[in-house]
């Protein structure tokens, strides 16, 4: 292996006048080729690189990164041709001739590399403001696979020898940032539109508008490493409230407050699971002049109060549309434009509506005013912060337009993190008693560090669209957001006869087992409507496949609330792609037809219809199966039926309409929830547990309040818990923290996977061991 320093040396023989570098408090600076080059070292693992055209740096305004440099120990030594940085886990060698980066991990290995005069500016001009574009090409490895980029609807999950266009549109999530099978990420400061590019001959970011190229190098040796690294420094998920990880029922639209009252009584009548109803647009009247009044129409919401008064006496939560852009009809556009807050952009709809300006510290503190005078102090518990793109119908017009930071242009890929981070903080400090939710259309780098949950737009109910979101789950989990969704069933249905044509149930039946194993599960869309008594009664199989799928959700309950604080506490996610887990398993790097949901849970789509329609009867086929691979490293047991499988194997399993392939990492300890009506029914004081065997395993069991932040001052509990595998042992840990209402005793009731006999083990804080 060649050293670091040998790298940029092989070709800095034909280059002349090497350059001497200078010591910063956190790194070094050089000026090579008429560009001022810095290295500024935030921890041990990650480094920023800062190129300008020999002209000290402006901090990009965009709040990405929320980190301060730390105190690191460099050693740096120089030779005539290069520069050699290095902290105890990486090292930055730069070329004095040509200027050209190397990032190397602790052994010397190599990460990424600059190609020689890789950064470039090239001058530009937009509607009379002079910028550049900017450009830093590097050289991969061919070996190498990169992913992230945000949520891309290719259908593709490796984002190599692809070109497209970072920009933010409905459907289309970009965040400049990519995780590499070589055990870094790489964050591209820059949020003006930016074409990410990859070839034989090189990998660049060239951004529309900026006076420099800069990234960060995030060294880690693995995706989980690198991913809490991407948190450090960008910010770490807080928890969201327990009621989110239930069922959600939305639709475009209900029309009436004692409407959406009823579809919450109905489903509490029928005892199908329900924890939020969703209120789509126009419940502030329906002319554009009237868009987005932030307030309800007098007509069909007289008294939203008592709206939400009903709707929580009914142990349910609501959520509101709200928008970015305002009717120039309404209350709070004339507000906004006298002080000067409105874009001036052309949105949806088309007429009498335009877009406020959220880079200005004003304009968000106004609107977060009428939120909360007009929304949050009715009950309300959440915001569905839509279109925060924002939707706009003459794109390359709008970049155009000036905002408080300039030309949109500049930062517009971020107007989803500055349009929903106020909304987040502002709700904090006015209370700390009720967690703040955020549904949001729209993300950026760094918007994990509010909770806000996205979904993935408005998509085709078709099965190809389906198959698609999943590796554009994956990639958007990767670049460090663990909130993600998508309409259950597709939001536009096209190609089918409404909720009652068989050939959609079945596609929506999938489309819901599939939302189980989402962070969050919410059925929506528009022209076919889509409470679970629309597709039949009970007893037909498209219902009870729909309740069966929100009865797991629920049984799952305690897992994915464990594992919300593990995404929250030690920057986990739930949505793993392969790689995350089985790194050595060539077959599972690639794989994005199926991903794990938490640490324990391998989850398989059927992403393809398996019945057919004989112009008699809609029934299954005989051959109705899926092909699953398991990954190797160790056995699986089908969750369904617990039985056991080898890894680096392919099952062909069946997979009747009321079932989804779900399998279980040998060596998991899983908890199921209690049946209930909502997460918060029942608690969770004669809880099951089910021992997987074939490996150790471990597993935290956590609680809290279930809402507010008094968890981040350690108002909550951990019960951890360790299987011995060549001892058939549990052990149950001591129980760490406590919290007002917190269980002092319960009942365990323990299960190992294949057996029938179930152990009750009485608890109650103290350790207790278990042999089987």
């Amino acid at each position: 292996m060649k050293s670091p320093l040998s790298i940029l040396m092989l070709s800095a023989s034909v280059f002349v006048h090497a350059q001497t570098v200078h010591k910063t408090e956190h790194g070094i600076v050089t000026h090579i080729q008429g560009q001022r080059i810095e290295l500024t070292f935030y921890d041990d693992a990650i480094v920023r690189i800062t190129k300008t055209e020999n002209r000290e740096y402006e901090l990009s305004p965009v709040p990405v990164v929320t980190m301060l440099p730390q105190k690191v120990s460099l050693n740096i030594s120089e030779k005539d041709d290069v520069a050699e940085i290095a902290t105890p886990a990486v090292t930055a060698v730069i070329n004095k001739h040509s200027g050209a980066v190397t990032v190397c991990d602790a052994s010397g290995r190599d990460l990424i590399s600059e190609k020689a005069f890789g950064g470039q500016f090239l001058p530009a001009n937009y509607d009379g403001t002079a910028s550049h574009l900017v450009k830093q090409a590097w050289r991969l490895h061919e070996d190498e696979q990169v992913f992230g980029l945000g949520q891309q609807q290719t259908g593709q999950f490796s984002q190599r020898n692809r070109r497209f266009r970072l920009q933010q549109e409905n459907m289309i999530i970009c965040m400049p940032y990519f995780y590499s099978t070589r055990g870094y990420g790489l964050l591209w400061n820059n949020a003006s539109p930016t074409v990410w590019s990859d070839s034989r001959n090189e990998t660049s970011f060239e951004s529309d508008m900026g006076s420099a190229v800069d990234y960060y190098v995030i060294a880690g040796g693995n995706a989980d490493k690198v991913l809490a690294g991407l948190r450090r420094l960008t910010g770490h998920a807080p928890m969201n409230a327990l009621w989110t990880y239930g069922y959600w029922q939305s639709r475009e639209r209900y029309t009436n407050q004692e409407e959406i009252v009823d579809v919450v009584r109905r489903y509490r009548d029928i005892k199908v699971p329900l924890d939020v109803i969703v209120q789509d647009w126009q419940y502030w009247g329906h002319t554009d002049p009237q868009w987005n009044g932030i307030t309800w129409t007098k007509e069909e919401y007289p008294e939203p109060e008592r709206m939400m008064r009903e709707i929580h006496s009914l142990n349910a939560h609501c959520i509101a549309s709200l928008w970015p852009s305002f009717g120039n009809g309404t209350e709070v556009y004339r507000d906004f434009k006298s002080r000067g807050y409105m874009l001036g952009i052309k949105t949806y709809p088309e007429e009498n509506v335009d877009v406020y300006d959220v880079f200005n510290p004003e304009a968000r503190k106004l609107y977060w005013d009428y939120l909360s005078r007009k929304m949050f102090s009715t009950g309300l518990d959440g915001y569905w912060l839509d279109a925060t793109e924002p939707e706009m119908k003459e794109m390359g017009k709008a970049y155009n337009a000036d905002t408080y930071l300039g030309k949109l242009r500049k930062n517009a890929n971020a107007f989803p993190l500055y349009c929903v981070e106020d909304v987040y903080k502002n709700q904090r400090l006015q209370t700390d008693s009720k967690r703040v939710t955020i549904l949001t259309r729209s993300a950026y780098l760094g918007q994990q560090r509010i909770g806000s949950i996205s979904w993935s737009g408005d998509i085709d109910a078709r099965w190809d669209v389906m198959a698609r979101q999943i590796p554009a789950a994956l990639n958007f989990s990767l670049c460090g957001n663990p909130y993600w969704n998508t309409d259950l069933g597709g939001f536009w249905v096209r190609d089918y006869d409404g909720c009652t044509d068989p050939r959609y149930r079945e596609l929506y039946v999938r489309w819901v087992q599939w939302g189980v194993f989402m962070s969050i599960m919410r059925s929506h869309g528009t022209n076919t409507p889509r409470e679970i008594w629309q597709f039949g009664e009970r007893g037909s199989w498209a219902f009870d496949a729909i309740e069966k799928a929100i009865r797991m959700r629920y049984a799952l309950v305690p897992y994915i609330y464990s594992t919300a604080w593990q995404v929250s506490h030690n920057d986990d996610t739930f949505m793993r792609p392969l790689l995350m887990d089985f790194a050595d398993d060539p077959t599972a790097v690639g794989m994005s037809t199926e991903y794990m949901f938490g640490r324990s849970l391998l989850v398989a789509p059927v992403t393809e219809p398996m019945y057919v329609d004989d112009e008699r009867n809609y029934h299954p086929t005989t051959d109705a199966r899926k092909m699953v691979y398991l990954p190797k490293g160790c056995d699986w047991y089908d969750y369904a039926t617990s039985e056991r499988h080898a890894g680096g194997t392919v099952v062909n399993r069946t997979v009747a309409i009321d079932e989804i392939p779900v399998y279980v990492r040998a060596g998991s300890i899983m908890p199921v929830g209690p049946d209930v009506q909502y997460t918060a029914e029942r608690r969770w004081d004669n809880l099951p547990v089910t021992i997987y065997p074939g490996a150790d395993g471990d597993f935290t069991l956590y609680e809290d309040e279930g809402d507010g932040y008094n968890y981040e001052q350690g108002k909550c509990a951990e019960i951890p818990m360790h299987w011995n595998d060549a001892t058939r042992t549990l052990t149950i840990g001591v129980r760490q923290g406590s919290f007002k209402g917190m269980l002092k005793s319960r009942t365990f009731i323990v299960n190992v996977a294949g057996t029938t006999k179930h152990t009750k083990v009485k608890y109650n804080g103290k350790a207790a061991t278990i042999r089987f």
